[in-house]
């Protein structure tokens, strides 16, 4: 094979880290590898410019100085994986514009993403970098798309498409706008300056987090979560704006809300409403969904999967010993949601077991209305009142 233009240092470098057989066109000046090219810590690719790569090109870093600072004679097109990351790059001048796989240019000093492959068939990662802005990012992702822990502000430029996840956490973002409309996996979006979902995608495929901003609403949130959602640790007083329905958990724990109103009514995992010391002081439980998959937690009371239901909130209302504050505040939430049709069908079943789980709640403000509701059976509605009379005087 007659090779010309190439130094023998040249031939040997591809030699080395080509898996496969290269190919040098004298016409264009290119080398084509059918196959992969694997060369981790490189300055340089020795002045060979490559064409197109059949396989994976990968061309990672260490934490050493023997990194490259420059893509210039990299590949055109990569058929599988480019991998440049850990390196000392600035620019993705050079860069493949067409990449059948994943792209990862992570864990470097990029400050913009100008130059960036416009064509992605798996994920692309620019993780851990400089960025300060998306313009120059791919607009479809097949895979997932992560800009995460960069100095980011907005996310103008981001592609409106990505066929997995997408993240954008731990950047200085106030706003979504400009966020991807269309995400098969999970969107988060944790620990910026948000002070709104506004431009958030309206259907995730996957999980929504927004956990750890500064929000003080939901307004903008998606309306279709197929997995968790996770508002936890920002300053909103409603959760109006929520979805109404999430295939997983449903996480809003350490906000400022004191009921629950405007909170999903179905929710396929867990529901925790659990706040710090300063955070979600509730007073109420209305809003609070109809249907909990797995347990709930509400910090003042907690219930097991397939606890959320009448007969796990009567279990809260017939705790027994003295009566504490946390336990008293656990019954007058639970109060809040024990409606007179559920507890008359119970009733019915079991007076003489209903006088004994009514009977420290007979007298709360909170019960009464519901209380005068109630039909006991004949000979029982003396019974309840004196065991009420009884408690309430300490018997």
């Amino acid at each position: 094979m007659k090779n010309l233009d190439l130094t023998k240092k040249q031939k040997d470098f591809l030699d080395k880290y080509t898996e496969g057989t290269w190919t040098y066109n004298p016409a264009t000046g290119l080398v084509d590898v059918k196959g992969g090219f694997v060369a981790r810590r490189i300055k340089s690719f020795m002045g060979v410019k490559f064409g197109k790569v059949s396989g994976d090109f990968i061309c990672e870093g260490t934490n050493s100085s023997n990194n490259l600072t420059s893509l210039k004679g990299a590949p055109q097109e990569v058929g599988g994986d480019f991998l440049c990351r850990e390196n000392q790059l600035t620019s993705l001048e050079g860069a493949p514009q067409k990449v059948g796989g994943d792209f990862y240019c992570e864990v470097n000093e990029l400050t913009s993403l100008e130059g960036a492959p416009q064509e992605v068939g798996g994920d692309f990662n620019c993780f851990s970098n400089e960025l300060t802005s998306l313009k120059g990012a791919p607009q479809e992702v097949g895979g997932y798309f992560s800009c995460s822990h960069n100095q980011l502000t907005s996310l103008e430029g981001a592609p409106q498409e990505v066929g997995g996840k997408f993240s954008c956490n731990v950047n200085k973002l106030t706003s979504l706008e400009g966020a991807p409309q269309k995400v098969g996996g999970s969107f988060s979006c944790g620990q910026n300056n948000l002070t709104s979902l506004k431009g958030a995608p309206q259907v995730v495929g996957g999980g929504f987090s927004c956990y750890g901003n500064n929000l003080t609403s939901l307004e903008g949130a998606p309306q279709k979560v197929v997995g968790d959602f996770s508002c936890g640790k920002n300053n909103l007083t409603s959760l109006e704006g929520a979805p109404q329905k999430v295939g997983g958990n449903f996480d809003c724990k350490e906000n400022r809300f004191t009921s629950l109103k405007g909170g999903p009514q179905e929710v396929g995992g867990s529901f925790n409403c659990s706040g710090d010391y300063y955070g979600n002081n509730l007073t109420s439980l209305a809003g609070a969904p109809q249907v909990v998959g797995g347990g709930f937690n509400c910090g003042t009371f907690k219930l097991g999967k397939r606890g959320w239901n009448l007969k796990g909130w009567l279990k809260v209302l017939d705790r027994k010993g003295k009566p504490k504050a946390r336990n008293l505040k656990a019954r007058k939430l639970i109060l809040t949601l024990l409606s007179v049709e559920e507890l008359n069908k119970e009733i019915q079943k079991d007076p003489a077991g209903m006088i004994m789980k009514l009977k420290e709640v007979w007298n709360n403000e909170v019960f009464k209305e519901t209380r005068s509701k109630l039909v006991w059976p004949k000979g029982y509605e003396e019974e309840v009142e004196l065991v009420g009379d009884l408690y309430e005087v300490g018997f």
